[in-house]
């Protein structure tokens, strides 16, 4: 497969990864742009990344651990990305590129290894430090904002198995912003189609106006939410999902939030 043809199709998934690895949707399409600029300059490159996913997430990770991408603050989240920054220093990148890799973006343990250059007995070894040191945040009051009744009580029972409390379940966008004046909670799972054809888009956008929260979309359509053409979700987990995956996802959604 070319290039072009490999990059289409895994570039909003690689924006993703790169989101949840650095805490930002700005700081995480800054690495994205990288790697492309050094492909357009390096052919070698470009062959590579027409290799598959693995290749893509590898050449992504060399970018990473070089770590010389200079990213200008957002002006409307210089503390967003300060906390991050902060945060991410208290946990070793490897630990946390290998829990993404096999949950949210489910890489086998053979291909995961692959990508950071490891033996899969030390993915798994990542893995587990990792999710001792991302869980460790405190528990929190969560809004489901979700239409399928069997889906919404999945996520509430992941939420509670960690630790969590489930205030509210909105099914529209009118109760969804009514759900979280009333109880103010600490996060927001949130799908995109509503039951009564109202979008979770701007449910959480109404509700990003009243407090800035964490917000984890879970979604059938994450095409839509990984352009890179505009303010976009830090967070995504694509649906059918994993309880692994979202597990995953809400820990670093919570760690790099701001103190309540």
């Amino acid at each position: 497969m070319s290039f072009r043809q490999e990059l289409a199709g895994q570039l909003p998934f690689l924006r993703r990864y790169a989101r949840a690895l650095t805490g930002s949707q700005h700081s995480g399409d800054a690495y994205v742009r990288e790697l492309l600029e050094a492909a357009i300059a390096d052919g070698e490159l470009r062959d590579q990344l027409g290799q598959g996913r693995v290749q893509l997430y590898r050449a992504f990770t060399r970018i990473w651990s070089a770590a010389h991408v200079e990213i200008a603050a957002e002006a409307s989240g210089e503390n967003r990305e300060a906390i991050s920054q902060v945060r991410l220093g208290a946990i070793p990148a490897d630990h946390r590129q290998a829990l993404l890799l096999t949950t949210l973006e489910e890489f086998s343990l053979a291909e995961a290894a692959r990508v950071l250059d490891v033996s899969e007995d030390t993915v798994s070894e990542l893995v587990v430090r990792a999710i001792s040191e991302i869980e460790s945040e405190s528990a929190t009051e969560v809004l489901i904002i979700e239409d399928e009744p069997l889906i919404a009580m999945q996520l509430e029972a992941l939420v509670s198995d960690l630790g969590h409390a489930v205030v509210a379940t909105a099914t529209t966008r009118a109760q969804a912003v009514a759900a979280f004046e009333r109880h103010a909670p600490g996060l927001v799972l949130a799908d995109i189609q509503l039951a009564d054809a109202s979008s979770g888009i701007d449910a959480v956008e109404d509700i990003l106006r009243i407090a800035q929260v964490p917000v984890v979309f879970v979604t059938a359509y994450p095409e839509r939410l990984l352009t890179g053409e505009r303010p976009e979700p830090t967070y995504l987990v694509t649906k059918p999902f994993r309880e692994e995956t979202v597990r995953a996802t809400i820990s670093q959604a919570l760690f790099f939030a701001p103190p309540r």
